[in-house]
């Protein structure tokens, strides 16, 4: 039952935000008592914590299976890209500024442990790029990786980008073409205009 209750929750919260959630839209949504929720869950608080690691770790464990498939490192930015969409619903509520907003420490444990992951993947995919020949070899890999980490965070903020102007995945559309655009060499180029040129047909 435990497992059930996360899903759904994850799901209402991905959906509707954290803070219009209540347990009891969460018990009438799943035909159970609240008591039943409360048997696992000390309180609102212990669920939204253990949904938002629970999202997080299955997030990070399929960009690590991507990160494994042996693609070229643009293409993998752009799988990574697409499979974190689908897992947070385009974010129709807003998900992450409302759990900064609501609950603060949750966000920050969640934002470290991202960041730490994120650090590690995005250096080797610029060093694998370099490799290759499809990312500039003047790059600093460090410099790039951290501005593309910040940029990441940034188009989630709602100061920068209100709710309403773009879509979420209008926003991790344009913010990986700029990134892209700015470290590809010529061969890099051609293979991120196939890929653009491919997903508008």
């Amino acid at each position: 039952m435990k497992e059930k209750i996360l899903e759904k929750a994850t799901d209402m919260f991905l959906n509707l935000g954290f803070k219009s959630v209540t347990m009891d839209d969460l018990a009438n949504e799943m035909g159970i008592s609240k008591k039943t929720i409360y048997t696992h869950f000390e309180n609102k608080t212990k669920l939204v914590q253990e949904c938002t690691f629970g999202l997080l770790d299955r997030i990070n464990l399929g960009i690590e299976l991507i990160c494994s498939s042996g693609k070229n490192p643009i293409e993998e930015l752009y799988d990574i890209k697409k499979f974190v969409i689908s897992q947070l619903k385009d974010e129709k509520s807003s998900p992450q500024y409302q759990l900064q907003k609501y609950y603060p420490k949750i966000f920050d444990n969640t934002s470290k442990k991202q960041y730490e992951l994120m650090q590690e993947c995005t250096v080797d995919n610029i060093k694998r790029g370099l490799e290759m020949g499809i990312y500039r070899e003047n790059l600093n890999v460090e410099f790039v990786s951290r501005i593309y980490i910040s940029g990441v965070a940034s188009i989630k903020d709602e100061r920068f980008f209100p709710q309403g102007n773009f879509s979420a995945k209008e926003l991790q559309d344009y913010f990986l073409e700029y990134h892209l655009r700015g470290i590809v060499t010529p061969k890099g180029r051609k293979i991120l205009n196939d890929i653009i040129n491919s997903t508008q047909d």
